[in-house]
């Protein structure tokens, strides 16, 4: 199996820019699709970006589409997110998840087989 630990979280001022990490642990020699989810407090678990394996395919949430790009590096076993134009309604906690198998991504957060442990990310006004 794999271990992903997620950093780069913090907090930030509305309009400024964080980049998010994904190193992958264990099983590094089997691809993954790769996903970013967020949690809000009292919210719902939501796909915020994913990449297939080769990294050719995206998929974006539509309030993020053209502020996030998600990207990989497959030599250094790590994802990123970078996040530009915060707005405050993008803190939440963000995970890392790893997909095995089947389509790249799923919004259901039920389709993904390991995840990290989060990493917050706070927007101020």
């Amino acid at each position: 199996q794999v271990q992903p630990v997620e950093s780069g979280g913090g907090l930030v001022q509305a309009g400024g820019s964080l980049r998010l990490s994904c190193a992958a642990s264990g099983r590094t020699d089997i691809s993954y699709n790769m996903a970013w989810f967020r949690q809000a407090a009292g919210k719902e678990r939501e796909l915020v970006a994913a990449i297939s394996m080769s990294g050719v395919m995206t998929y974006y949430k539509d309030s993020v589409k053209g502020r996030f790009t998600i990207s990989r590096d497959n030599a250094k076993n790590t994802v990123y997110l970078q996040m530009n134009s915060l707005k405050p309604e993008d803190t939440a906690v963000y995970y890392c998840a790893a997909k095995k198998s089947g389509v790249y991504y799923s919004t259901l957060y039920t389709m993904y087989d390991y995840w990290g442990q989060g990493t917050q990310v706070t927007v101020s006004s």
